[in-house]
């Protein structure tokens, strides 16, 4: 069962996954280098004809200080992930990036879920001031012609999409 690091969540994903850390991925650096303000999913993971693109954000110990609105960088990422897969199928030097890029562009389905963790307790040192369920509709908007149904999961309610956080 793989399991991947994303700041300090560690994912674990069945057998038959094939999960990716998509922003250390070579080919991702080198064109991120050459495009100023390409942005990346954290996690790229293909399973049973569907590939997953995951975003994760945490902020149970720092508060979000960007200006951008969450739903709207999650977007970006999304999109500027899709045109370095697509780049990536023909361009990449590392055949296991190549070789998943392919599969990415293969496949039948597309997913965006943002992992977002908050404080569990609201405070007013840290308190939640996210909306999940605001987020989720945002993205449904801005994410309709690529996942109509994009998902915000946490750690306590991953909603069985197949892998688990700890």
């Amino acid at each position: 069962m793989p399991t991947l690091d994303v700041d300090g969540i560690a994912f674990t994903f069945p057998d038959g996954w094939l999960p990716s850390k998509f922003d250390d991925w070579q080919y991702y650096k080198a064109y991120a280098n050459t495009r100023s303000g390409t942005k990346a999913v954290d996690l790229i993971a293909i399973n049973d004809g569907t590939a997953w693109f995951i975003e994760v954000k945490d902020y149970r110990i720092y508060r979000r200080t960007k200006t951008i609105d969450l739903s709207q960088e999650v977007a970006q990422k999304v999109h500027d992930t899709l045109a370095v897969v697509l780049a990536a199928r023909t361009r990449a030097l590392n055949s296991e990036e190549k070789a998943l890029a392919n599969k990415v562009s293969r496949v039948t389905r597309l997913r965006v879920v943002l992992h977002l963790e908050q404080p569990a307790k609201h405070s007013k040192l840290r308190p939640r001031a996210i909306d999940p369920a605001n987020v989720k509709l945002k993205m449904r908007t801005l994410l309709k012609q690529i996942d109509a149904h994009p998902l915000v999961a946490d750690r306590d309610n991953l909603r069985g999409l197949g892998w688990t956080t700890q």
